[in-house]
């Protein structure tokens, strides 16, 4: 959504997704470094297997983060229910419309420092909406049926997990294929992450527009353009 605002602020993140966004950012980090580690295991530690249970605590941290990413998923697509327009952005595209594709394009331009104005907008802008759809939305249902899949394993034949998402592992061949799956997944994430903060920084500093302190207060801020 385009503003006409050249100064001045405007109330965007309500409490609840700010919230969901910082935890779903731990959450994430910590799925993040224990999948690395679970998909790579530390060297052997000397002495009786009971007497050391790092990986136990390792996948430990795993599950339960994957968890609260799944319970936060659940409040979130009810927040977008009941939320203001912006909570919505993160579950609906404007594909059908020729706008969002041209100011696209325009984005795409800033980024790569080919135009030298930037567009203000109030939400998120069709760049950003895009990889915030196509990676955690999108992405998150992906990891969230993958790694629950996976679980189910550990869980069992008639757990509620398997019930739900054990059907995935035959669907894609067998365990491992939805283990390449979560992992490739992983790295999605993690490599939008970085692409994320960088953009978020770079924003605040070049486009006369908060991101970091909105997703803080909620308040997003425009700076005048004149000189």
């Amino acid at each position: 959504m385009q503003t006409e605002i050249n100064s001045g602020a405007v109330y965007v993140y309500e409490a609840p997704v700010r919230v969901w966004h910082w935890v779903n950012a731990l959450s994430i980090t910590l799925l993040a470094i224990t999948g690395y580690l679970v998909a790579n295991p530390l060297p052997s530690m000397s002495g009786e297997a009971s007497d050391h249970f790092l990986m136990g605590y390792i996948r430990f941290v795993h599950f339960a983060a994957a968890y609260i990413f799944a319970v936060g998923f659940l409040g979130r697509i009810y927040w977008a229910l009941v939320g203001n327009a912006y909570s919505r952005q993160l579950f609906t595209l404007p594909l059908h419309r020729p706008r969002f594709w041209k100011e696209l394009l325009h984005e795409v331009r800033w980024y790569a420092f080919l135009e030298k104005e930037p567009k203000k907008y109030v939400g998120h802008n069709p760049l950003a909406h895009l990889f915030m759809v196509a990676i955690i939305t999108v992405g998150g249902f992906i990891m969230l049926l993958t790694g629950f899949a996976l679980y189910a394993e550990q869980t069992g034949l008639g757990s509620w997990q398997d019930s739900l998402f054990g059907w995935l592992i035959p669907l894609l061949g067998q365990s491992q294929d939805v283990r390449l799956w979560h992992h490739w997944g992983m790295w999605v994430i993690v490599v939008f992450v970085m692409l994320h903060v960088y953009v978020a920084i770079r924003e605040d500093i070049v486009s006369r527009q908060s991101l970091i302190s909105t997703m803080i207060s909620g308040w997003r801020t425009f700076k005048d353009d004149r000189p």
